[in-house]
């Protein structure tokens, strides 16, 4: 007996089966996406009403990880899932960006769209999959939805796009970027990219979409099937009162737009807005107020939004004055915080990054044991947005979703300049301390200046920007280096990241249904003018890194090693190595890499780096004729004595080579611990044996008549 629907169809060269009616029945639409062994679960449930007060769409994404599904434990104490990790709360992130803009504007029901890893094969990204998972289970389902819409990753390898590559091609693929999108128009696009042209971004976006067409008319396929999602839900989440609205937006809208036009900060702008609306209300009574004044608010943002956008789009200006390719005024400094490794200051208009680089050694790498991805980290970057930013008084509770989202885009603008032979663990820190439009830019352009300062040996300096757009009809201007407010306003935030030479990083959201080629080519052609102004700025402060570390910051020194001598530098139970550490004060990391022991020493002090490094070569060099030790004496005999040279290594010290006058007794001269300089003078080529002479480095003395 058959249970459920199955619709397989190929796309890429990868055969994809979507199937529902099966698991999760309870749920308002569900779904299976299966991809050789890799399958997700994607469940999507929403109320049938609006929450009393609420105005929006509170939608919430899941994207879990089950470590069953690879076949691994949970590591830590507790054997089972927790709180999401970084890299499902960046997948989360991913799937809300594209599904969000696709929700009715007046749909406002509390709706969960819930996607899990079940099953994997460890080679095939599942976060490819997730979004094209989400989708399906809302086109199942009686939803209002202006999608199907569907995510991919797009690579190139060796020159040529490859969609869905899987994991261990993405080593080789000089593009790692997902793109979102419906049949008709790109949603989302976010990823890294190793200096890429504006253009071969576009071709890589384009190429992307066609896969993504295929996607979306697979989920109208098998939704055809499904009697449930041929009648979507009727809903009433708003009440209006159109006469109300016409007189909110006659009595108002000059006002707006008079504020609009004039130059202004974020916070005069902020007190002359409310102003308006605060008097205005002033001719309603308590119980008018009572029973419209939600309505009254809803309708002058209307008011608000509609002036903002006629005065860029009929009059070419800006909140702040700007034209609409004009960036605002740039101040930069580094080396401000002595006690960091490096430090800098970016501040561009009301936007400012205080941002600071720590090194540490390959014991700072961040460890990622997840479900389907283990892996380390020697470049890190965290970002904070805390409350006093943006002149508010909230808790704080905890990283945010938005924060570690604006924390990875910057992470992976900026990774790719750190030579990858780079011995230190770098953790790069971006603290905001205003907002007003494009912060996570503003921690791109502050970390580069701050890892320059601290003398890291980058490839090149990154800027980033962040462009914005303002469409009505067949009209449109790309808003460079966007506001806050021009943000929630506009249409589009699209922040591009790189070098003088390409793009590195990208992150693009839309807000309206979707983007033609046009506009995005447009916005990246403006986006590159925008970064090249910006790192002028910044090479003015700094524009190659500093030739030393900063005085305190530890210095790394890397030795190779044969690998049968490892254990040799470990000792029993790690003994001799944590002997060198505590008598010197450094920090020693050693590993196995192509059967070789790769040694780092880590110190801040150069007499202390020396004594370490001179206690590691004492115990790894392999003794050659010519070579001079201070040994310590093992064992002594009738005709000499054994002097230990290197760790387990003796050599014989024969009794007419310790001194050149007579001596009867070896015990005469030495005993057993005695330190003595010797050199070796003979090697047996068959048994490595040494032959020691101490007498050779004593003055000889003048013969006597």
């Amino acid at each position: 007996m058959k249970i459920g629907l199955e619709h397989t169809f190929t796309t890429a060269g990868q055969e994809i089966t979507i199937e529902t009616g099966k698991l999760a029945k309870q749920a308002d639409g569900s779904v299976v996406i299966k991809q050789g062994n890799t399958m997700l679960l994607a469940t999507v449930v929403s109320r049938k009403e609006a929450a009393e007060g609420v105005d929006f769409l509170p939608l919430t994404v899941e994207y879990r990880e089950k470590f069953a599904s690879t076949g691994k434990f949970p590591g830590g104490f507790i054997k089972r899932e927790a709180r999401p990790s970084e890299n499902e709360i960046l997948t989360a992130r991913l799937i809300d960006r594209a599904l969000r803009p696709l929700f009715p504007d007046d749909y406002h029901a509390e709706t969960q769209v819930f996607v899990q890893l079940i099953s994997s094969d460890k080679d095939t990204m599942p976060d490819a999959l997730a979004c094209f998972a989400a989708s399906s289970a809302i086109a199942m389902s009686d939803l209002p939805f202006n999608g199907p819409v569907s995510e991919v990753r797009v690579g190139r390898i060796d020159g040529n796009f490859v969609i869905n590559p899987k994991l261990s091609e993405l080593e080789s693929s000089d593009i790692d970027m997902m793109v979102a999108g419906s049949s008709d128009n790109i949603v989302m696009v976010e990823g890294e990219m190793d200096e890429i042209s504006e253009q071969e971004m576009i071709q890589a976006i384009m190429f992307a979409h066609d896969a993504i067409k295929e996607q979306c008319q697979a989920q109208k396929e098998l939704a055809s099937q499904v009697e449930k999602s041929h009648t979507k839900r009727e809903y009433e989440h708003e009440t209006h009162d159109k006469e109300l609205e016409e007189k909110v937006k006659n009595d108002l809208y000059d006002k707006a737009h008079e504020i609009a036009k004039t130059p202004t900060s974020k916070q005069e702008r902020s007190e002359q807005f409310d102003k308006v609306l605060t008097e205005y209300k002033e001719q309603f009574s308590e119980e008018e107020l009572e029973e419209k004044g939600g309505l009254i608010n809803t309708y002058f943002g209307k008011v608000k939004k509609a002036a903002v956008r006629a005065v860029v789009l009929d009059d070419g200006i800006r909140l702040d004055g700007r034209k609409t390719d004009e960036i605002r005024d740039i101040w930069t400094e580094v080396g401000y915080l002595p006690g960091t490794h490096g430090s800098s200051i970016f501040t561009r208009g009301e936007t400012q990054s205080l941002t600071t680089v720590t090194l540490g050694t390959k014991l700072d790498e961040q460890s990622v044991d997840g479900a389907f991805l283990t892996d380390s980290q020697r470049f890190i970057l965290h970002y904070n947005f805390p409350p006093f930013s943006t002149g508010e008084a909230r808790p704080v509770r905890g990283t945010s979703r938005r924060e570690v989202g604006h924390g990875n885009l910057a992470m992976r603008a900026l990774k790719g300049m750190v030579p990858s032979d780079y011995n230190y663990t770098v953790r790069v820190v971006s603290d905001i301390l205003e907002s007003n439009g494009s912060s996570s830019m503003a921690t791109v352009c502050a970390g580069s200046l701050a890892m320059m300062d601290a003398g890291i040996p980058v490839k090149k300096p990154v800027s980033g920007i962040a462009m914005g757009l303002i469409s009505e009809g067949d009209r449109y201007a790309v808003l460079s280096d966007i506001l806050g407010d021009e943000d929630f306003l506009g249409d589009m935030d699209f922040k591009v990241a790189g070098t003088v030479d390409g793009i590195t990083a990208c992150q693009m959201d839309i807000k309206v249904e979707g983007l033609n080629e046009e506009i995005l080519t447009k916005a990246l052609e403006q986006s590159k003018e925008g970064r090249m102004h910006i790192l002028n700025k910044m090479n003015e402060t700094i524009s190659e890194p500093n030739k030393e570390l900063k005085p305190n910051a530890p210095r790394i020194v890397q030795m190779t090693i044969p690998g049968d001598l490892i254990g040799a530098v470990i000792g029993p139970g790690g003994k001799i190595i944590q002997e060198i550490q505590k008598e010197t004060e450094t920090t020693i990391v050693i590993e196995e890499v192509d059967g070789k022991g790769v040694i780092d020493v880590m110190a801040t002090n150069g007499d202390q780096m020396e004594q370490a490094l001179s206690r590691i070569k004492s115990i790894t060099q392999v003794p050659e004729v010519g070579d001079e030790f201070l040994g310590k004496v093992k064992a002594l005999a009738p005709y000499g004595a054994f002097v230990e040279v290197t760790p387990g290594k003796d050599g014989l010290l024969h009794i007419s080579e310790i001194d050149w006058k007579r001596i009867d007794k070896v015990e005469d001269v030495l005993k057993e611990g005695d330190e003595v300089k010797v050199k070796i003078i003979d090697k047996d080529k068959k048994t490595g044996k040494l032959k020691l002479s101490r007498k050779v480095l004593i003055p000889r003395p003048e013969k006597k008549d």
